[in-house]
């Protein structure tokens, strides 16, 4: 109760406070960024970072005060969670990351492409949707496909230290969504709550978990290696030591997601593009980044997936090596480049 009420009463208000900071003072930290910006390698960094913080900070404002306006006129809150407010929860996510994208592909050069099947592929089916996980980006480019190009209303699995920025604190607990911790406490089910959201699917919804419980680095695919062998499971252990660009999954929430919906498809998405962009410090090397963003999907339907929980973690492993493969074969630097 404290965590959120410090989220909720400082870390928000402290965010727009910031945002109007910044739009005061913005004459001053534009002609400080320009001054370094001939001293930096790459083109325009300082102005470019500059813009994507003041345009960031300033949909968080945005949204941050129409979710106000909306629990006020829900009734200080009392009808939130019906399915009118929730659908109007949903638009306002979908409009944030349209322009959101809109601008980062503006200011950074990003291209994105989807390889896989069409949203015509998945008529009146829910879908569980397994994803690598390699960084934040990576999850936003995910809903946005999902929302834009896909036609899906999400239900995420996201780690809860994304609850400290007020926005998705906010919009994804007025939405189905899930903050939990990779490595709960004692006592802690997770894997009740992640059935919990996924029960109750229907054609216009998406689950979306990312198996492996965290961004890949190498120190995290050594820790996950040697936590397959500390509990017995040597075979998968030397199978994820095959695996050099994905963390070894963890199937306890996706088996629980299976159970939970079980007139769902699966669909597994990889990627490649956004890789090595873990923290604020990947970002500001690889400005400007002119990066051209890959997403495979494949589609596997109901009836292919075996209903025995040993051969689905078998079968979750060897899609997760199919995926290990894909990103080799389709590294940024083995793509062509969209450069000019």
């Amino acid at each position: 109760m404290l965590i959120w009420a410090v989220r909720r009463f400082v870390v928000a208000p402290a965010v727009v406070g910031l945002t109007v900071l910044m739009w005061v003072s913005l004459p001053l930290w534009l002609v400080g960024a320009a001054a370094l910006s001939p001293l930096l390698p790459g083109r325009w960094r300082a102005l470019r970072v500059l813009w994507l913080v003041v345009f960031y900070l300033s949909i968080e404002t945005v949204v941050l005060l129409i979710m106000w306006g909306a629990w006020f006129a829900s009734g200080f809150g009392r009808t939130i969670r019906r399915p009118y407010w929730e659908g109007i929860h949903y638009d306002l996510v979908q409009g944030v990351m349209w322009v959101f994208f809109r601008e980062a592909k503006r200011v950074l050069r990003l291209s994105i492409e989807t390889d896989g099947p069409t949203p015509d592929a998945h008529p009146g089916v829910p879908i569980l949707v397994c994803c690598r996980h390699a960084g934040p980006g990576d999850s936003f480019t995910l809903i946005h496909a999902l929302m834009h190009w896909y036609g899906r209303e999400p239900r995420v699995v996201l780690k809860d230290t994304l609850a400290w920025d007020p926005m998705f604190d906010v919009v994804l607990n007025r939405i189905p969504a899930r903050f939990i911790t990779p490595n709960p406490a004692e006592g802690e089910d997770l894997e009740s709550q992640i059935a919990a959201l996924a029960d109750g699917l229907d054609e216009n919804d998406a689950f979306v978990i990312f198996p492996e419980g965290g961004n890949f680095t190498p120190r995290r695919r050594d820790r996950a290696i040697a936590r397959l062998r500390r509990i017995g499971m040597e075979r998968m252990a030397e199978r994820a030591e095959s695996m050099i660009h994905v963390l070894a999954p963890r199937p306890g929430g996706f088996l629980a997601a299976l159970d939970a919906a079980p007139d769902a498809d699966v669909v597994l998405v990889a990627h490649t593009g956004l890789d090595h962009l873990l923290t604020v410090g990947d970002v500001w090397r690889e400005l400007p980044m002119d990066k051209r963003i890959v997403m495979r999907w494949w589609q596997v339907p109901r009836a292919e997936i075996p209903e025995d929980r040993a051969e689905r973690i078998d079968w979750l492993f060897g899609w997760w090596e199919r995926i290990d493969l894909w990103i080799q074969q389709n590294r940024p630097e083995d793509l062509p480049s969209d450069r000019s």
